[in-house]
């Protein structure tokens, strides 16, 4: 039975995912965000319990990367969809902003279909995942999970800490076109990340893992949700500069 148990953990990812595509296709963005999160932390303890149970399996390897496509690259997809549609019509909606109107004609906006790019290029990372064997103790590219917290960070800014210049920045057609095109390209880059995987506790060996945490959690008690964005940030350069020195 035991060799169920991580599998189980992963449905749950894919559970959460489902209901977290629903609450973003109706655009209650916060509401989605909860639910990737929650997918996102069953997508760390289903790795966790397959080591600690010493069941990993192939399956589990591929059931794992389906989950993360529908709560890390479907409905990032679609969040980014929901913010370029705003951008046409400057404010929150309840799907008729993915419309123009010209007389008496509805045309369909056609840039905020431009927000899959993010999930095409989330697929084609995971299935590079699955068959790139170094990718053992750190990642090549940015890993799908903090990606969907770099874009799903950018509606709870507009919702809960309601700043008029970043609010501006974030509606800004051009800025989620840069970023949806940096998102997707981050991905799938040849880039080598550190994973937050301890082998030990030393700080020694740890140093810049046990930074990241510490600056992490000052930024997030300091800067709220915009703190997301400034630690992805934090994590890629941080990640840059191990690489070459």
């Amino acid at each position: 039975m035991k060799k169920h148990i991580p599998n189980s953990i992963t449905l749950l990812n894919v559970f959460c995912g489902c209901v977290a595509t629903i609450f973003a296709v109706m655009n209650r963005l916060e509401l989605a965000a909860l639910f990737v999160a929650l997918g996102i932390f069953f997508d760390f303890f289903d790795g966790l319990a397959a080591r600690v149970l010493n069941v990993k399996s192939e399956l589990g390897l591929q059931l794992d990367s389906l989950a993360d496509m529908i709560t890390s690259g479907l409905v990032p997809g679609i969040i980014m969809f929901q913010l370029l549609a705003m951008s046409q019509t400057d404010g929150w909606g309840d799907g008729s902003h993915f419309f123009m109107e010209t007389g008496e004609v509805k045309f369909m906006h056609l840039l905020p279909f431009f927000g899959f790019v993010v999930t095409m290029a989330s697929g084609y990372r995971l299935a590079k995942f699955n068959i790139d064997e170094n990718q053992t103790s750190s990642f090549i590219g940015l890993p799908t999970p903090a990606n969907a917290l770099l874009i799903l960070s950018l509606p709870l800014i507009l919702l809960y800490q309601n700043n008029d210049i970043i609010n501006g920045i974030i509606l800004n057609k051009w800025f989620l076109i840069v970023l949806t095109l940096v998102s997707a390209y981050l991905l799938n880059c040849s880039l080598p990340l550190f994973a937050l995987k301890f082998k030990n506790t030393s700080f020694k060996d740890n140093a810049l893992r046990y930074i990241f945490i510490i600056i992490s959690l000052v930024l997030i008690v300091t800067m709220h949700f915009m703190a997301i964005p400034v630690i992805i940030l934090f994590y890629v350069v941080s990640s840059f500069v191990q690489d070459k020195f």
